[in-house]
């Protein structure tokens, strides 16, 4: 069977049906082993069909803008974007502040993107440096500067706001003058793009306003990767020299591909936001970034790859494990919390999983390819 990569044919290979299944069941089998585990675990988990679709548009709604936003970095060779946590740090800081100054509703949503913008292009060119010093271990990279910025937006959260950025409403603010309470309501703000144009499916809520800004991302991922920019991340993601060597500036075109990702990340965690109706001021983004990641593997995406077919598939099968795991745990064992165990294992389990099989798959295309190489400098050798 042909190699996607290196293009070397081996002649002992038949391609019939079943190998071709098999070729698909490997380069699929984080997401046909989610639906394997959603088919068992639907049953178990007693939930009527209405509720389960209900509960998945809204996590659609919810969570799709954020995992769009991991697309751009992996266009351009970067992997997955642990990053993105720093754009949703910016966005939280946007909704601190806007709900300081009581701005709800749309208004205050479009004024907290407006916040988060310079943030997250700040953060972004500092992470996209970072990572143009640290080239083929992005994905470390960007996993350890969640923990350094972390630790300056706690800085700034718990002893800046209030004491040197004004705090003015005390239902914000910790008892003692200074420092951000540990959950911010945003119930005057709570689902206001969701409810903005709504409509009602057999009982199912249809959130269209968030859907089409979705699907407008959608749709500029789709111009953008037609754009001149657009192609030179792509000449930059398949080889770095090649495209240097044809005048793009590499390291920029990184750089840019990062802040792109930080910005809309700040977005799509405004819109989540919104959805939940409170901000967990020091943990919100903790794992934002980790789940998305899962999810976008789940969808059958990998480090060098991912389509935005990929993310909504994600996004289902992802977050139906979610649904109906604690309840299928509880008919099995007895007890809720084997599922909340087993939810929190698979996330970490499926970013792991879906790393060691790109590498293995990147040296076997290697080995083929070396194959390739000397079955043709032996050929040349022969008609010499």
């Amino acid at each position: 069977m042909k190699n996607r990569k290196t293009g070397y044919v081996p002649s002992n290979e038949p391609v019939t049906f079943f190998s071709r299944a098999v070729e698909f069941a490997k380069n699929n089998t984080v997401p046909l082993m989610f639906i394997i585990i959603c088919a068992i675990c639907i049953p178990l988990s007693g939930f009527s069909i209405n509720y389960l679709l209900s509960e998945i548009v809204t996590r659609i709604s919810r969570n799709s803008f954020l995992i769009l936003s991991l697309l751009i970095p992996i266009m351009a060779g970067m992997g997955l974007n642990f990053g993105m946590t720093l754009g949703a740090m910016a966005g939280e800081i946007g909704l601190i502040l806007v709900s300081d100054w009581q701005i709800w509703g749309i208004p205050g949503m479009i004024l907290a993107m407006i916040i988060s913008v310079p943030i997250s292009i700040g953060l972004g060119i500092m992470c996209g440096k970072i990572m143009n010093m640290a080239k083929g271990r992005e994905m470390i990279t960007g996993y350890i500067m969640n923990y350094f910025v972390n630790g300056i937006y706690q800085l700034i959260v718990l002893y800046a706001m209030g004491a040197i950025i004004p705090i003015i409403h005390s239902s914000i603010i910790l008892p003692r003058g200074y420092g951000i309470r540990n959950t911010v309501s945003l119930l005057s703000m709570r689902q206001s793009l969701d409810n903005l144009i709504a409509i009602r499916i057999g009982g199912i809520k249809i959130p269209v306003m968030t859907l089409v800004i979705v699907a407008l991302l959608c749709l500029f991922i789709i111009w953008f990767r037609k754009t001149k920019l657009g192609q030179d991340m792509r000449a930059v993601g398949q080889d770095m020299e090649v495209a240097r060597a044809a005048g793009i500036n590499v390291e920029k075109t990184r750089i840019i591909s990062i802040v792109m990702s930080t910005v809309l990340a700040g977005f799509g965690m405004i819109i989540y936001l919104q959805n939940m109706g409170n901000l967990s001021t020091y943990t919100a983004h903790s794992q934002i970034g980790m789940f998305c990641i899962a999810a976008l593997l789940v969808g059958g995406a990998s480090v060098d790859r991912a389509t935005i077919g990929n993310v909504f598939l994600g996004v289902t099968l992802f977050h139906l494990m979610f649904i109906v795991a604690p309840s299928a745990g509880t008919a099995l064992m007895g007890d809720s919390m084997i599922g909340e165990y087993f939810r929190v294992f698979v996330s970490y389990a499926v970013i792991t999983f879906a790393l060691v099989m790109y590498e293995t798959k990147k040296r076997r295309a290697s080995s083929l390819a070396g194959r390739a190489l000397a079955e043709a400098q032996k050929a040349s050798g022969e008609a010499e």
